[in-house]
């Protein structure tokens, strides 16, 4: 039985699923970098409350909600449950504290 590895947290399956590549394709053609410039300006000042998220992340996880019709809650289970997506959002493996 060949033995999984779990030093670098769970590495994602290599099947080539339909979800899988939505956000390859995603990731190829959604200017990131110009729509972080967009948004930046807005982002609250730093010192109040939590730590922020970066704005790429938070963006990338309103786009999967967009993509695959999530509420809030269902969008958290899912980072938490789909590494697929925690991947996309550009989330560490093994994060306690989600957006």
């Amino acid at each position: 039985m060949k033995q999984t590895s779990l030093g670098s947290g769970f590495e994602l399956s290599s099947k080539r699923t339909r979800k899988r590549e939505f956000l390859e394709e995603m990731e190829r053609v959604v200017p990131w970098a110009e729509l972080v410039a967009l948004v930046q300006f807005h982002q609250s000042v730093k010192g109040h409350g939590r730590p922020s998220f970066a704005i790429e992340t938070m963006l990338r996880i309103h786009f999967l909600q967009q993509w695959f019709n999530l509420s809030d809650p269902a969008m958290e289970e899912a980072l938490y449950d789909t590494p697929l997506f925690s991947h996309f959002a550009q989330l560490d493996a093994g994060m306690s504290r989600l957006p």
